[in-house]
């Protein structure tokens, strides 16, 4: 999930699609939706075909130790016979030996990075970090590109050229006449969506789940074991409702808040909020290195120097390329991690000092990643929009941003804009899955958290733990970075390797302190990680 919104606005009147699909191993004896009935089809049918195994396709950029295949699903559940999307699979198998190892083999760990529009395929990458060893040694390690990401049916909104053009501007407080643009481009934002996609309607989360089903059959997997981050975490938890039985273990990381009623026009309000609180740490941190940087001694005055560096790039944008819209996009990746904060801190005081290149070098776009940041906003949108109900008049989106742009003018604008194509969807919307399980329906499953993460804010950890009956959740305290499992932290690695490799949880809740500020570095070019939403 992006940066997304508060909870305070009311949901303009719209058409809903109900939801219908009866949970797996529900005693209501009502009879199954074509849906739920098109999900059992089409497993039945990836169970009998398995995952043929070979080279990873270039485009993949895997090692030959990882392996491809594809899974077939239906479009439209609905109709299981109908046509069919091809999703993209990766593996690493498991790469402990049967006899060495104290816990044995325990089948395919399914990873989701969230998004909606991120992939997947890189995950079996990970077994090579220390941190994911011992997991790596008792589990396939299995990616994937969900429907619409990459060459998993590829969605597109409009020509990457056109995506992300910069420099731009990005007011906190934006004037009638910029409002007025941003709806119009929103307006035919939706319009290309439609035009380009004939089946853009079923791109949804209801579906994101379905599709995990199947791909749990084509594994040949009873239970499916699986790990979901941020936005993985949401559509993890409506597999959940929907097919319980199914389960074996499930990790929540960095969760969603999945009520009905705040899904997605209040998740992405709320998230605004979050993100102002994080930004306040970040300049808090600039702050106590002040002999490093010299932005400012308190976080007020490292606020003052941001604001300078963004009045000039609005005069001259730096190497033509980088505007405010481009300054904040930067600055909102140091939200989300907080090992970004010394790059983010060194590139903005070596500009103060006349040295625009290192945040040309973080903030300009990457030509060669357009049309893949184009994809996964389409992925994006189609998805938050076909989910769930949203304010249809702008009136509401400027009464309910203009508000918390007063408090939390960070981000809630430039995340307002991101969401506005909403409002003018063509596809028919979705009822939210009222995601719970009931007692003794679900396996035990693990939600960790850090209490000040921004981008999934932990109230969601807090309502998903509440939902899902016999969950257990693990709290980073006074920490903000976005995915915490496999980190710097070994009290939050204990918690996570506990369950995935003994199926041990705490009792309900348990608290980690937090890891270690990141140390200040002079260093602006450092090399920066390749990051999922």
């Amino acid at each position: 999930m992006r940066a997304a919104a508060a909870r305070y606005g009311t949901a303009g009147s719209l058409v809903l699609t109900a939801l219908v699909a009866t949970p797996a191993g529900s005693a209501s004896g009502s009879p199954p939706s074509p849906e739920m009935s098109g999900t059992t089809v089409a497993a039945q049918r990836a169970e009998a075909a398995g995952i043929r195994w070979g080279a990873c396709a270039e485009a993949e950029g895997l090692p030959p130790s990882v392996r491809c295949g594809t899974v077939s699903v239906p479009l439209d559940y609905a109709r299981p016979e109908g046509k069919q999307i091809k999703l993209t699979v990766s593996r690493a198998k498991a790469t402990g030996k049967a006899a060495k190892r104290a816990v044995g083999r325990q089948g395919a760990l399914v990873y989701n990075p969230g998004g909606p529009g991120a992939s997947g395929t890189y995950f079996p990458l990970v077994g090579a970090l220390p941190e994911w060893k011992r997991i790596a040694a008792a589990y396939d390690l299995v990616g994937y590109a969900p429907r619409g990401v990459d060459r998993s049916a590829r969605l597109s909104c409009q020509d990457p050229k056109r995506f992300g053009k910069a420099p731009s501007q990005a007011p906190t407080h934006p004037d009638a006449s910029y409002k007025r643009e941003r709806v119009a481009r929103a307006k035919a934002y939706a319009r290309g969506c439609a035009d380009r996609n004939p089946g853009l309607r079923h791109y949804t989360s209801l579906n994101n789940a379905r599709d995990l089903e199947v791909l749990r059959a084509a594994l040949g997997e009873r239970r499916l074991t699986f790990m979901g981050a941020s936005y993985g975490t949401y559509f993890g938890a409506v597999y959940a409702t929907l097919f319980p039985s199914h389960v074996r273990r499930m990790v929540f990381d960095s969760a969603v808040n999945p009520d009905p009623t705040q899904v997605w026009y209040g998740n992405n309000l709320e998230q605004s909020l979050a993100f102002e609180r994080r930004w306040a740490d970040f300049r808090t941190w600039v702050a106590k290195h002040d002999k490093t940087y010299h932005l400012g001694k308190t976080p007020e005055a490292v606020q003052r120097s941001y604001e300078k560096v963004r009045a000039e790039l609005a005069h001259e944008p730096a190497g033509g390329k980088v505007g405010p819209g481009q300054l904040q996009g930067a600055f909102l990746q140091a939200g989300y991690y907080d090992d970004y904060w010394p790059m983010r801190a060194s590139a903005l005081s070596a500009y103060l000092k006349g040295d625009p290149k290192p945040l040309i070098e973080q903030a300009a776009p990457e030509p060669r990643a357009a049309a893949e940041n184009e994809n996964g906003n389409a992925v994006y949108t189609a998805v938050e929009c076909n989910d769930a109900p949203w304010p249809t008049d702008f009136e509401t989106w400027d009464r309910d941003n203009s508000r918390l742009a007063r408090v939390a003018p960070f981000e809630t604008w430039d995340n307002a804009w991101m969401n506005l194509p909403c409002a003018y969807w063509p596809a028919p919307r979705q009822r939210p899955v009222d995601v719970r399980t009931a007692p003794g329906e679900l396996p035990p499953t693990l939600i960790l958290a850090a209490e000040r993460d921004a981008a999934t804010p932990y109230e969601g950890a807090l309502e998903l733990n509440r939902r899902l009956s016999g969950s257990a959740l693990v709290t980073e305290e006074n920490a903000g970075t976005h995915g915490i499992a496999g980190g710097p932290n070994k009290c939050v690695n204990a918690h996570f390797e506990a369950y995935l490799l003994e199926g041990r949880l705490p009792v309900r809740h348990a608290s980690c302190a937090p890891h270690k500020e990141p140390a200040p570095s002079s260093g602006a070019r450092a090399a920066e990680l390749p990051r999922e939403r």
